[in-house]
């Protein structure tokens, strides 16, 4: 596959435990394996994101937003090819309960299902007759239900779709089970970007992704109509630290794409990688990447591998835990 973005140099540490994984808490201690080292599984990208695992065919899929394709790693031959282009500027990538594939496009500003046979459905695209803005992150929960976050990312200029005025306040939605209406379930963050449920879904992480003075992580209480309640901060970035996509393990714990939110210079690179958070919001640990991880999740024949989309890179580390879902 010819490659539309720079190779990123990388070199693994040859050495265990490997330093990149960087210990703030001892209770990182039983997340990492001791002799498992970050790799760079792919490269070649312009912004990757969006990654989601297909372990019926031990692959997996992620975006590549300014390229409008999507692109799949292969778990058995090491391989990236592409997946589909156009991609309409497809983002956050998901599964339905039945394993097909959902997609948040920017282009369309809507949320489509892949069937089996290759049809595509377009599940959301409005809401109350407004065109959506640039449908970003999506996760589909336990009962059949699809959430996603709908931030202007994507048509605030002609890099990650079109630009275009906003008809919508930045919102969270939520599809309800069997391809039902589409419901406006929380408007007033500023940039709601990933999207993740605790283990047993009584709780739903939100990232806002654009909050002053810092990023933050809020949860909600999750009621069985959908109905959120009880917003509690549970990740403040503070100081420089920038959030975006996360995923949850099976303790709970929360793994979260992380960056510099521009004002460090020079010096952003040092908090590029994943920061990882107990459920209390104490930060355990940093996995240190040579870009900036923009979303991740649990993949692997046994649901153990992190897998994180980073700038230009896909890199993953095996982890002693799984995945919550």
């Amino acid at each position: 596959m010819s490659s539309t973005g720079p190779q990123i140099p990388f070199e693994a540490n040859a050495r265990y435990p490997d330093p990149r994984i960087e210990v703030l808490d001892e209770r990182l201690r039983e997340l990492r394996l001791f002799s498992a080292s970050v790799e760079q599984v792919a490269s070649g990208l312009r912004w990757a994101e969006g990654p989601v695992w297909f372990g019926d065919g031990r692959y997996l899929l992620l975006s590549d937003i300014p390229n409008n394709r999507i692109l799949r790693w292969d778990d058995c031959s090491g391989q990236l090819s592409e997946f589909r282009r156009p991609s309409n500027h497809a983002n956050g990538l998901a599964r339905d309960r039945q394993g097909r594939l959902l997609a948040c496009e920017h282009l369309t500003r809507r949320v489509t299902r892949t069937e089996y046979d290759g049809r595509i459905t377009v599940l959301a695209d409005q809401f109350m007759g407004r065109r959506l803005n640039s449908p970003n992150d999506i996760i589909c929960q336990r009962n059949g239900a699809i959430w996603f976050t709908d931030p202007s990312f994507g048509i605030e200029s002609d890099w990650e779709g079109t630009r275009a005025a906003s008809e919508l306040p930045h919102a969270v939605y939520r599809i309800a089970p069997d391809g039902g209406a589409v419901e406006q379930m929380l408007v007033g963050l500023q940039g709601p970007n990933g999207l993740a449920f605790t283990p047993d879904e009584g709780l739903l992480y939100i990232v806002e992704s654009r909050a002053r003075p810092h990023r933050k992580v809020w949860a909600y209480e999750l009621g069985a109509d959908g109905h959120l309640s009880g917003q509690r901060l549970v990740i403040d970035a503070a100081g420089p630290g920038a959030l975006d996509g996360i995923a949850v393990d099976a303790q709970g714990n929360l793994w979260c794409g992380w960056g510099s939110d521009g004002s460090l210079g020079a010096d952003a690179g040092a908090l590029d990688g994943v920061r990882v958070f107990a459920a209390d919001g104490t930060a355990l640990g940093h996995i240190h990447l040579p870009e900036r991880c923009a979303n991740l999740c649990f993949g692997g024949t046994k649901g153990n591998r992190l897998f994180m989309a980073s700038g230009h890179s896909l890199y993953a580390l095996y982890t002693n835990t799984r995945g919550a879902c």
